[in-house]
Formats: C-alpha cells, structure tokens, sequence
C-alpha cells in the first residue's frame, strides 16, 4: 500500500522541460495510452463542477489554478476549445505542482473529449464550435 502511494505521488509530480517551461503531466505507469495523449485544462473554479458532470472521467491532475484532463492525442482537430481552457499537446501543460487527483476505474487513462467539450462549453457558456464546413471546406 505504501508502495502505491509513493509511486502514485511520483508519477503525479510531472516532469519539466527545460526548452519551453512547460511540465510533462506523468502518467501512472499502470496505464496505457494507446492513443498518445493531450491534456485540457480549466481553472480551477470550474474543476469540480466538471468533474461532477462528465459520465466518465480518466486521470485528471490538478494543482491551485487548473484542473487538467488526459484526452486522447488529436482532441483538438475540429474543435474550438473555448477560452478560458486550455489545449495542451502531448500533456505539456504551463503548470506546476500538477498532482494526479483522479485515478481512471480501468487502464485507460483517457477521458471521453466530446462529453469534456461540451461541459466545458456549458460551464464557460461558450456555444460549441467545430471548422468542419468553415469556409466551404469539410
């Protein structure tokens, strides 16, 4: 048990990169990214009430200021992410102190995108937006 625990703090510690400033949100090993993975990230005011209303969550980390979702990579093709959140590729977040704070029930640890960007829209009252068709294209 103390083991776990010790690895989970590990894990959820993140990894800095010295290039850009940005920390590598760090996934428990026990889990598999099959699809590379993105993050999303919201203050932290919206944290709980997304948490609260999503049918499904996988790991989420978090520290003072925002709250960051695995997606899986891609998750922003077509979508608009509405301001204030945050896209963040390859889970390259501008946040310290990021700790994980919700394990995924299974291996995966994604959560869904579409169900994240719509709650995500409702809570910052931001219609959805998707540049499918924009232009004549699509």
């Amino acid at each position: 048990m103390l083991t776990q625990l010790t690895a989970r703090l590990s894990w959820s510690a993140g990894r800095r990169t010295e290039a850009d400033g940005l920390t590598r949100l760090a996934l428990p090993a026990t889990v598999v990214p099959t699809m590379g993975c993105d993050a999303v990230g919201v203050p932290a005011r919206y944290g709980f009430r997304l948490l609260g209303r999503l049918p499904r969550s996988g790991c989420v980390f978090a520290n003072s200021a925002w709250w960051w979702w695995i997606v899986p990579a891609g998750s922003d093709q077509e979508l608009i992410w509405p301001l204030p959140s945050y896209y963040a590729k390859g889970a390259y977040v501008p946040a310290t102190q990021a700790r994980l704070i919700r394990w995924p029930t299974d291996q995966s640890p994604y959560t869904p995108p579409i169900p994240l960007y719509l709650m995500t829209c409702q809570l910052t009252g931001t219609a959805p937006l998707w540049t499918v068709g924009v232009g004549g294209h699509g």
